[in-house]
């Protein structure tokens, strides 16, 4: 085998060069036999030249190949590892992309999603929050079914014993959406997103209750944080509603009460599958799908269905695209947070849900034309604020 050079990579502080022939200005490599006295025979024949040109040719043939991008890594001698750079950058590159794409689809998904419902509730003037619940979710168990019968996601079978172990997360479940849309109805999404950091604090106190789990002294000053900025926000609505106001309590208790009890469930949930594991897709698909039934009864016995029957924005086009826009939005968010989660990890995810409030809040305020006053714009950028800081502590 000839080639110009040849160069071993050690560990030690020196480099040795093997056998080496000069013959014209060129180095072959013969066999290991008779190594010492050809390498005693170029030194001869370069005469005057020492030994240490030799090493200073040899960097200067491999600094000329790295600039043309050759890159050749030669180990022992005898193995050439080619070092593909242009195939790295591209694989950075598109992981870099990628994670933008998911980023994006995620907290477009997010905001969409709330900001479609408060055109329903508000400029549709829906007063159906449990139809409308029911409808969304209904949604979301088609597109979910249909994927799960071409085979483009992975869906866990339902069972009787699965469905009575996720039976309680999923009267939570629904009580949480439900309390959510009327909250919705009533506040305006900025106050909304400061009052949905009282959730964080609930589940903080029960992780230490229930867990025995203990947070870090940035933390609990995150919390205490939040809690004045829901005070200061609250006394400086312009557009307080007390109605609403308790809605938003109620949820952030059922919001807190789920995130605990889905803790506890999801070990007994798995032991009833077949593979011993349930995945988001198939919690998504659980949840909707056992919340239907549930969600009819409600509609019945609060007369819901007389309502939707009689009310002229059934009527409209329009309205039924929104609806299941909202629908599709809701369904996307689980499987953009799957993605993104993916593409970066739980701590760029964590904080980019947190900036996420903030164009949600600003596009609240603009779209919905919400009554502002100086104090209550502190408040709220003030809770914001509270909420990066929450996320922050959280992963420190």
């Amino acid at each position: 085998m000839t080639s110009d050079f040849k160069l071993e990579v050690g560990i030690s502080d020196y480099c040795e060069v093997p056998e080496l022939n000069f013959v014209n200005d060129k180095t072959t490599t013969d066999g290991r036999t008779n190594s010492v006295y050809k390498i005693l025979r170029g030194i001869r024949k370069l005469g005057s030249k020492s030994f240490g040109y030799f090493l200073t040719k040899v960097e200067r043939r491999a600094m000329g190949e790295r600039s043309f991008g050759a890159n050749k890594l030669l180990v022992s001698g005898s193995i050439t590892v080619d070092l593909d750079v242009d195939e790295k950058r591209e694989h950075g590159s598109w992981r870099k992309s990628g994670a933008l794409l998911s980023g994006t689809a995620y907290c477009f998904s997010s905001c969409g999603m709330i900001l479609l419902n408060k055109v329903i509730l508000s400029t549709y003037n829906f007063n159906a929050a449990i139809s409308l619940m029911f409808y969304q979710n209904l949604v979301s168990c088609l597109v979910v079914a249909i994927l799960g019968f071409s085979g483009a996601v992975s869906v866990e079978k339902l069972n009787w014993k699965l469905t009575s172990v996720w039976l309680p997360v999923n009267i939570i479940f629904i009580g949480m959406l439900a309390s959510s849309i009327y909250s919705l109805k009533y506040i305006n999404i900025a106050m909304v997103t400061i009052l949905k950091n009282v959730t964080n604090i609930l589940t903080a106190i029960g992780e230490l209750y229930i867990f025995g789990r203990h947070q870090t002294q940035k933390v609990w000053t995150a919390m205490f944080l939040m809690i004045i900025s829901t005070i200061s926000g609250g006394i400086t609505d312009l557009s307080f509603d007390g109605k609403g106001y308790v809605w938003q309590s109620v949820n952030c208790i059922l919001t807190a009460s789920y995130t605990l009890t889905l803790r506890r469930v999801m070990d007994k949930a798995k032991q009833c599958t077949r593979k011993g594991s349930l995945n988001e897709i198939s919690m998504v698909l659980l949840n909707n799908l056992l919340s239907l039934p549930f969600a009819l009864i409600l509609i019945l016995l609060f007369d819901e269905w007389e309502y939707v029957i009689n009310v002229d924005v059934i009527r409209l086009p329009m309205f039924w695209v929104v609806a299941t826009a909202s629908g599709l939005l809701g369904l996307s968010i689980s499987f953009t947070s799957i993605w993104f989660l993916h593409q970066t990890g739980p701590t760029t995810y964590s904080l980019v849900g947190s900036l996420n409030k903030i164009p949600i809040s600003i596009a609240g305020l603009v779209l919905f034309k919400v009554p502002l006053s100086l104090p209550n714009l502190f408040s709220i950028l003030f809770g914001l604020f509270a909420g990066i800081f929450f996320a922050r502590a959280k992963m420190s």
